[in-house]
């Protein structure tokens, strides 16, 4: 079985261009997975794999206490490897066939109203060199939409300051052209003029190496801590932030579709019951019928 499992880890990086954060989180799942067909026999072989197996792998994960999305995803990275298995000949027929997901709890992405994000964006020091850097992190987070792990991968050579845009190296390894806004342009430059690293990557850590993810989690957690009161504080709040925004002052659903990444459009349209309960609320407030 880890054999195939290798096989499979390489067709998806290769042939699949899967990026290495899916591949990883694959990895990750079929070797729990593993570990947990391990536990009842010793010789374990792909083949002899039954749909009971995986239902009794999903239920000992939900007994604990692992999130339903997260069993989701375990049961997905599953299905493509059996899937990977039959196609590859090696099986004939896939035991994940008739599993279902678990419901999902429908929630709503968490955002900050514009005065917040003002607030927000004032937080980080002009006179510290961590501060300016700070700044122009938050402007482009919520300029651009990007998530962490494109904003940390940035290079300085994908910023072009004449048009104002970001060439993006997203999820899939797929390109993506992204404008950012005037403010977010002089917070740059201002950055770049007192970055001392040899680093190609746009935003350095202290000691001028890469920026890493947990790193900006922390960047971005240390200023939202001080001015918004939602629960989560985190890089993709200023993304829920981004796309609320734009449909919020009448962007086309199909162009943020685009400027987020998303291969379906599905995946944009949660934004579109965000600013429906906000029209909803504003109408409740404001018509004189409303509640009558």
């Amino acid at each position: 079985m880890l054999n195939s499992v290798k096989e499979f880890l390489n067709y998806i990086e290769n042939e699949r261009n899967y990026s290495q954060h899916t591949i990883t989180a694959y990895q990750n799942d079929l070797k729990q997975f593993y570990i947990f067909l391990s536990k009842e026999e010793k010789n374990i072989r792909f083949e002899k794999i039954q749909k009971d197996d995986v239902k009794n792998f999903l239920a000992l994960l939900f007994e604990n206490g692992v999130s339903k999305k997260s069993i989701s995803r375990k049961l997905a990275s599953l299905r493509s490897y059996f899937h990977f298995l039959i196609r590859t000949e090696k099986i004939k027929s896939n035991p994940t066939l008739g599993v279902k997901s678990p419901k999902k709890e429908k929630r709503l992405p968490q955002f900050l109203d514009e005065a917040t994000v003002n607030k927000l964006l004032d937080l980080p020091s002009a006179e510290t060199i961590e501060g300016i850097r700070d700044r122009a992190i938050l402007e482009i987070l919520y300029s651009s939409g990007l998530r962490r792990s494109e904003l940390v991968s940035l290079k300085i050579s994908n910023i072009d300051f004449h048009s104002q845009t970001i060439k993006v190296f997203g999820k899939g390894k797929k390109d993506r052209i992204i404008p950012f806004g005037k403010i977010a342009s002089l917070r740059l430059n201002d950055y770049l003029k007192i970055r001392k690293s040899e680093n190609k990557v746009l935003f350095v850590n202290d000691e001028g190496g890469n920026l890493s993810t947990q790193k900006l989690y922390n960047i971005v957690k240390k200023y939202m801590s001080k001015c918004v009161e939602i629960n989560q504080k985190s890089p993709h709040v200023l993304r829920h932030t981004f796309a609320t925004h734009l449909l919020n002052r009448g962007a086309d659903i199909r162009v943020v579709k685009e400027l987020l990444g998303h291969e379906d459009l599905s995946s944009t349209q949660i934004y579109t019951h965000v600013t429906t309960d906000k029209l909803k609320k504003i109408y409740q407030q404001s018509h004189p019928k409303a509640t009558n």
